[in-house]
């Protein structure tokens, strides 16, 4: 007997997406008798629960339920979906995803072959909209300047890493580690997958579970992402610092330098070489690769909105990265 799956989506105003999703489970090659797919959604207020009405009536033979995530966060929205769920395995999924239609099955079959205690795959990231900028976020969004080396977005292998995104793992896990860290309002996969390693368990990625991600639609939405990210990410590290990679550290400390080199170039006219100089270099890697990328995939428009996308998400995430020191630091004292 195959094992009975959950898949647990947190969400919240997905109405353009959600459908998507939906579907994809729908065609999902796993026994459909043993699936069902638990929604917890945060209160929407667009159509998003209209449309998940529509497809329950549609197709009553896919066990689908909403779930009411109250607090309106991701981790309480996939907490609560675990306990609603009754499956032996739980996949997350997310309501930005298209899983491929062996996905489940795969997940499945990685757990009962023993791969890893947590086990996901990989990311290929499409436009939020029909626009040029969307299109080139989407871009930036698995682009090696975007996003270092995360290996679930770039060229993966299967092996043991870091995190995943939208993992796979049994009950028994959630018995052993916990659920998802509700005091996180972002980077809870990532604080999940670190107690996974921690507790001697692994985080395996196979690059045959693959599922489409539709990236933010605009650069004030892509900036809240990243301020977000950047953000909570402190708050992680401050538990787990032996966590920090390279690629985290950057964008907090280009962020810094620009603030420094800005402040002393009111005063010292060296620094206001410094600071042309970082500048010049940095765009002109940025507008190299924009311009390598239009003529690769021969869309003019990169050549603009990659370096945008980019520099959108360098500046977001390591200017959140700092607010959260900032008011850790204002934190400390209030209580001292």
């Amino acid at each position: 007997m195959n094992p009975f799956v959950s898949i647990i989506v947190p969400c919240y105003n997905e109405e353009t997406t959600i459908r998507h999703l939906l579907d994809s489970i729908l065609v999902q090659t796993y026994p459909r008798a043993q699936m069902e797919l638990i929604i917890s959604d945060g209160l929407s207020t667009d159509r998003t629960r209209a449309v998940i009405a529509e497809f329950q009536m549609e197709h009553a033979d896919l066990a689908v339920r909403v779930a009411q995530n109250s607090a309106q966060t991701i981790p309480s929205g996939l907490n609560q979906a675990i306990r609603e769920s009754r499956g032996e395995i739980m996949i997350r999924l997310d309501a930005h995803s298209m899983p491929i239609p062996e996905y489940v099955e795969r997940c499945v079959a990685a757990h009962e072959s023993g791969k890893g205690d947590n086990v996901g795959g990989v990311w290929e990231i499409r436009a939020g909209a029909n626009t040029w900028i969307a299109e080139s976020i989407s871009y930036a969004a698995a682009h090696p300047l975007g996003v270092g080396d995360a290996m679930y977005r770039l060229n993966a292998k299967a092996g043991a890493v870091d995190t995943v995104p939208f993992g796979s793992f049994r009950r028994t896990l959630i018995d052993r580690i916990g659920a998802f860290d509700e005091t996180l309002l972002a980077n809870e996969d990532y604080e999940f997958n670190t107690r996974v390693r921690e507790s001697g368990g692994t985080v395996w990625l196979d690059p045959a579970i693959r599922s489409v991600y539709f990236s933010r639609s605009t650069l004030k939405k892509l900036a809240s992402q990243y301020w977000r990210y950047g953000f909570w990410k402190l708050k992680m590290l401050k538990r787990y610092p032996h966590t920090l990679r390279w690629r985290q550290g950057l964008p907090p400390l280009f962020v810094l330098s620009l603030i420094v080199f800005l402040v002393l170039s009111l005063f010292v006219g060296f620094a206001r070489t410094l600071l042309a100089a970082q500048l010049l270099i940095y765009f002109f890697a940025l507008g190299l690769s924009g311009l390598k990328l239009a003529i690769e995939k021969r869309k003019g428009f990169l050549f603009i909105g990659l370096p945008l996308a980019i520099v959108t998400m360098h500046i977001s995430w390591g200017a959140g990265f700092l607010w959260s020191f900032i008011t850790s630091l204002l934190t400390v004292r209030k209580h001292d």
